[in-house]
């Protein structure tokens, strides 16, 4: 059980990246000034400061609190599905969908996530990836080529390299670049048929 204090903690660093949010999406991200985010959460700038050096940090934060309130209901989603490949398939499809609708945010908050800054936070794919591959080895619908968890950072890096040709390649279909990817990574080639 966690004490006032480390919860009082977690309520202010969480309203002040809901009240970032609301400001991002009224205004725009780079409208945005912290100052802005310090003024509408009525806190002193260096209290945000404290907590957020900058903006994308606040994003990261958001978005790694939304993916963490709706794992369950994706894992339940997953759950259902029969095989590694259905599963991957659909939290991928699932992935495209979010992000299609982030887009303006990704090159914010990835650009800060693969800064020394906003590396040391997890985004919780990897604890979806970790439940899919487990379960497929444990379904025996996965050859274990890999340690679980060198299969999981394989598949971290694959996602992270679709991203990022998706947000710098004009035109592109991230379901269809998604696809693309999981068929390499589970049949060792892209699947042409």
């Amino acid at each position: 059980m966690t004490g006032r204090r480390e919860r009082n903690h977690q309520e202010l660093i969480n309203r002040l990246a809901e009240t970032a949010w609301t400001l991002f999406e009224a205004q725009g991200f780079d409208q945005v000034t912290m100052e802005a985010v310090a003024a509408a959460a009525d806190v002193a700038k260096a209290t945000l400061y404290k907590h957020f050096p900058v903006k994308e940090a606040l994003l990261q934060h958001h978005f790694h609190r939304q993916l963490d309130a709706e794992q369950g209901g994706i894992l339940s989603r997953l759950e259902q599905l029969p095989t590694t490949r259905e599963r991957l398939h659909a939290f991928f499809a699932l992935s495209a969908e979010w992000s299609e609708e982030h887009r303006v945010y990704l090159p914010h908050y990835l650009h800060f996530r693969m800064s020394s800054a906003g590396a040391g936070q997890r985004s919780g794919t990897d604890r979806i990836f970790s439940w899919i591959i487990e379960a497929g080895l444990q379904n025996r619908d996965l050859r274990q080529t890999l340690p679980p968890q060198e299969a999981v950072h394989y598949l971290s890096f694959l996602y992270l390299g679709v991203l990022l040709r998706w947000l710098n390649t004009p035109g592109l279909s991230l379901a269809d670049e998604f696809e693309r990817m999981l068929n390499i990574y589970l049949d060792g080639t892209e699947n042409r048929a």
